[in-house]
């Protein structure tokens, strides 16, 4: 296990893991905690761009490709191979150098990075427990019992769901729905904002 922290993943992406993670990052701070953000893989964006998650969330991160594909495929267009060690390397030296690591994935958990390498693989080798971010409205209860279902079967701790964004008259059933069916808990539910440090306040009952 790679220190304390948590490895947020998503019910797909777009869903705000970003944002998400920036908040739970902003709420940790604000107690006093000495926090690392980890951006292991992004897509889309160059490590030094400044719309790039990495850069928007002041994280480290290792592997960076600016074609907008999945990191499998812009690894392969950009004639690179992800790999497991230089991540848990580096997350290594993040997790001594900090009280706490957060983590931040890329899309869901079964997402490729490698032939024989995925998130879900990513996420087992840290051994943090996992944030799942997913959307507030209609279709997440069945996307979110499938990202806790596959967690299980990959043996991964699920330390809560956190609904994220605009909800619909779906919303107020949601959470109680996803607890009733998959015993895991719903850790906060953010509504839209433009900030994360405006988000940081609904982690309070999470981080206590």
């Amino acid at each position: 296990m790679i220190g304390r922290g948590y490895f947020v993943t998503a019910t797909d992406t777009g869903v705000g893991k970003t944002f998400v993670t920036a908040a739970l990052a902003a709420s940790l701070r604000a107690r006093g905690r000495d926090v690392a953000v980890f951006k292991p893989v992004q897509s889309g964006a160059a490590a030094d761009d400044p719309s790039g998650d990495a850069v928007l969330l002041g994280a480290d991160c290792v592997y960076a490709f600016s074609a907008p594909l999945a990191p499998l495929v812009a690894a392969r267009a950009g004639g690179r191979t992800i790999e497991l060690e230089p991540i848990l390397a580096r997350a290594g030296e993040l997790a001594r150098e900090h009280d706490l690591l957060l983590v931040e994935g890329a899309g869901g958990l079964l997402v490729p990075l490698a032939d024989d390498l995925d998130l879900a693989d990513l996420a087992a080798a840290l051994g943090l427990p996992l944030v799942i971010v997913a959307r507030a409205g209609l279709g997440t209860v069945n996307h979110t019992l499938l990202t806790i279902e596959a967690a299980r079967t990959r043996g991964l701790d699920v330390a809560g769901v956190v609904l994220n964004g605009k909800g619909d008259e779906s919303t107020a059933e949601n959470a109680a729905l996803i607890e009733e069916r998959s015993g895991v808990r719903v850790l906060a539910q953010v509504p839209r904002l433009a900030d994360p440090a405006d988000a940081a306040g609904y982690f309070d009952e999470f981080l206590g």
